[in-house]
């Protein structure tokens, strides 16, 4: 259904401009910095668009799933970290400068068309498909640089100090995994290694240097804020994939389906400690505060991910006396790096400062946590029994903020403190 507008447009212009409408709605200029729709709600485009990057992030998994070694890790990570800067690009000037009209829905089917082409070569994008990889990866920068230029041609001074830069690194990032196409896979993985480690410090640095002027954190939508929880479901669904891969090569047998339905509790656990502590939460309005809370979410949506990608080794290892060394260490460092992350979160939300009687408890009892889950790694107990323990891990973690929240709370306060979901 078209918008509102359109139609009013094309009613008004109908006897002398019959197209006029109609030209509007696919040329209208995105929106400018500053024009926020806070209450926005997430769109079906949005939602559609969301949909691509589970294919392109199960393919990153299932490569991990066939390589679960410390270069299969590294490679796992150097890719996701791609796929991140390209799914935080496209969401972001969505959310920002994007429209209900016919513009906004071409560039968006334009990228969702290339991340399908981009997902032919994610899984072996470390390997034999990297030149392929590198090139639609630049045409889809390409077209993301291309939207963010049209938002500073229209910008105001005030914002250049952020723009300019930020489109300097997009340019850089076109050049960089551009000509890594031309490269051995070794060089091609270590320049992307170098451009994802770029982007981390170049947007912890833009917004600290820059961020408070333009007050950035009071950018961040609730739109924004519910499509990282989409994010993070997305790769939870790689914890539920990775169970029914596990459990489909190893026969069925009773063993692997007690092993997969246990390992299959550390998502559950995952959703409710992610979506308890920090989902659906805001970021203080302060300098650095929303880089950290984006930041924050990539390690934590990595080791989601990485942690499916370990289920399939795991299950089909549940008979054996104790885990393989490499799944073991996959699977409870993905917890381990997963608890850390989180409290970076936490450290960038309004709660963490209104509520800090809690949320340094809970920050400390989850490095605790992760050490725990470090600990278990080392040990390396059978399949089902290293499961258990990583659930019973991340369960202690919840249940001790719930004590947290209603001891130290109002009890008016602690229930919507608590319930997010």
């Amino acid at each position: 259904m078209l918008p509102d507008w359109v139609c009013g447009e094309m009613s008004e212009n109908a006897a002398s401009h019959p197209l006029a409408g109609f030209r509007r709605y696919f040329w209208r200029p995105p929106r400018a910095h500053g024009e926020i729709i806070a209450e926005r709600s997430v769109s079906f485009l949005e939602l559609f668009y969301d949909l691509v990057y589970v294919v392109v992030v199960a393919q990153a998994a299932h490569h991990l799933a066939e390589h679960v070694t410390w270069r299969g890790v590294g490679e796992f990570a150097v890719v996701f970290g791609l796929i991140w800067i390209a799914w935080i690009n496209g969401t972001m000037y969505h959310d920002l400068h994007g429209r209900g009209d016919g513009r906004t829905r071409t560039f968006v089917f334009i990228q969702m068309g290339l991340l399908v082409l981009l997902a032919v070569f994610t899984a072996n994008a470390t390997g034999d498909d990297g030149a392929a990889f590198a090139i639609v990866y630049t045409l889809f920068l390409a077209v993301i640089t291309w939207l963010w230029y049209t938002v500073r041609r229209q910008d105001d001074e005030q914002w250049r100090s952020m723009t300019t830069p930020y489109l300097t690194g997009m340019v850089i990032s076109i050049a960089v995994v551009g000509t890594s196409a031309f490269f051995s896979d070794d060089i091609r993985t270590a320049m992307w290694a170098c451009l994802v480690i770029g982007w981390v410090v170049g947007l912890a640095i833009l917004d600290r240097v820059v961020g408070s002027d333009q007050d950035v954190g009071r950018a961040a939508t609730d739109a924004m804020i519910e499509r990282f929880g989409l994010l993070v479901i997305i790769v939870l669904g790689e914890v539920v994939v990775g169970v029914v891969g596990g459990i489909t090569d190893a026969g069925r047998s009773p063993i692997a389906i007690v092993t997969g339905m246990i390992a299959l509790m550390i998502g559950f656990a995952f959703w409710w400690t992610y979506f308890d502590f920090v989902g659906g939460r805001r970021m203080r309005p302060t300098s650095g505060a929303f880089s950290t809370w984006i930041l924050g979410h990539l390690p934590v949506t990595m080791a989601v991910a990485s942690s499916g990608a370990a289920m399939v080794s795991l299950i089909e290892n549940a008979s054996d006396d104790r885990a393989p060394v490499e799944t073991a260490w996959l699977l409870a460092g993905s917890v381990a790096v997963g608890l850390l992350a989180l409290t970076v979160i936490m450290s960038a939300l309004e709660d963490s400062e209104r509520l800090a009687r809690v949320y340094r408890p809970v920050a400390i009892a989850l490095v605790g946590a992760a050490l725990v889950s470090l600990v278990i790694g080392l040990i390396r107990p059978a399949p089902w029994a290293l499961a258990a323990l990583l659930v019973a891990t991340l369960m202690s973690v919840w249940f001790f903020a719930i004590i947290r929240w209603l001891v130290a709370t109002d009890p008016d306060e602690a229930v919507p403190a608590l319930d997010r979901s």
